[in-house]
């Protein structure tokens, strides 16, 4: 019996994760590719994620999935492992750029 519950709740909630967008419809001036000083950061409308960052003595490079938003932030990761990207300032227009600050970096959109 508690199997068969088990399998009826996975089969009502499938059809709401593998048809939930990944990007929500209020946060799709997300999409795109950004860059800034040291940081590349691609946003695909399907939730992949690439993400580049240099530093002094590390630089990393990230193909992740989007995990959802929250405010302006958004988690993104891989399996259980989640990391928090922190937008200080959300998608805005800047003369003819669009622009953003996330962890601390301006980045510009690429047109």
């Amino acid at each position: 019996m508690l199997i068969r519950s088990i399998l009826l709740a996975s089969a009502l909630l499938l059809p709401q994760v593998c048809f939930a967008d990944p990007v929500p419809k209020d946060k799709l001036h997300y999409v795109g590719e950004w860059t800034g000083k040291q940081m590349r950061l691609q946003i695909a409308k399907d939730g992949k994620i690439q993400y580049e960052r240099i530093r002094e003595g590390k630089n990393v490079d990230l193909n992740i999935e989007l995990k959802g938003f929250n405010g302006d932030n958004f988690d993104a990761g891989v399996s259980l492992i989640r990391s928090t990207f922190v937008v200080s300032k959300p998608p805005y227009r800047s003369g003819s750029a669009m622009k953003m600050v996330v962890d601390g970096v301006e980045l510009t959109k690429v047109e």
